[in-house]
């Protein structure tokens, strides 16, 4: 594959929560300014969490998930931006732990030592999101240059409906 001279990179990090199943939203909205994406999943994302076929084609690029062999190539070119979304309570405390047991933990902790700017939308519900470790997960992260959106719990309004994930919020946090 081909790149665009000049264009951005942009790694799309998804972790495993309903919502991922959107994630072609924060893709097309990149696309449109003009950003190439990457998408890099964790390994229970991959289990049917967001149509990875579908992200592909989109993309024109595989979806990683796995570490590749030092003979492989590089599918993706390095980033010049990382987002984070969905992510989730695991992901959000593995990372500001500096945990890199798969691909998307070590490509999170390397962006931050490379200085790479990263935006999260957290998808996390409040009882977990009251838990001290990921209070102080988010505190780490921040403190690291981390920037996240406004916390999206899923749960249902009065009306009966859930609210819509501000999937291009994270483009606006770059």
């Amino acid at each position: 594959m081909t790149e665009q001279a000049g264009n951005p990179f942009l790694y799309v990090v998804v972790c495993a929560a309903g919502i991922a199943a959107g994630v072609s939203k924060l893709i097309g909205a990149a696309q449109e300014r003009d950003w190439e994406v990457g998408v890099i999943a964790t390994p229970v994302a991959m289990g049917g969490f967001f149509d990875a076929g579908a992200v592909q084609a989109q993309t024109g690029r595989p979806v990683r998930s796995a570490w590749r062999t030092p003979a492989d190539p590089r599918p993706f070119p390095p980033p010049d931006a990382v987002v984070v979304a969905p992510a989730t309570f695991n992901t959000v405390n593995k990372w500001a732990a500096g945990i890199a047991d798969t691909l998307a933990l070590g490509t999170l902790c390397e962006a931050a030592g490379l200085g790479i700017p990263v935006a999260v939308l957290p998808c996390v519900a409040d009882a977990l999101a009251a838990h001290p470790a990921y209070r102080d997960s988010l505190e780490r992260l921040r403190g690291m240059g981390v920037r996240f959106g406004e916390p999206y719990t899923g749960e249902v309004r009065p009306d009966g409906r859930r609210p819509e994930f501000a999937w291009e919020s994270a483009l606006e946090l770059l």
